[in-house]
């Protein structure tokens, strides 16, 4: 996320040449893919955890 992050705001700071912000972008792309693919795998292993105990509800995230 922090090298996205960086990533981003290279892109917007827009004093990069054409080919170095393509390079940017096409690394976002492949972080954004790794850190969605990532996601998945953990929202699975909870939705495992959760029917190993038996509850099969999922209830929303409060990130207070």
């Amino acid at each position: 996320m922090v090298e996205l992050e960086s990533l981003v705001e290279r892109m917007e700071n827009g004093e990069q040449s054409l080919e170095d912000s393509l390079k940017d972008f096409e690394r976002g792309i492949a972080l954004t893919r790794s850190c969605q693919k990532s996601l998945q795998e953990t929202e699975q292993k909870i939705q495992q955890l959760i029917e190993k105990n038996g509850k099969d509800e999922l209830v929303d995230f409060d990130e207070e």
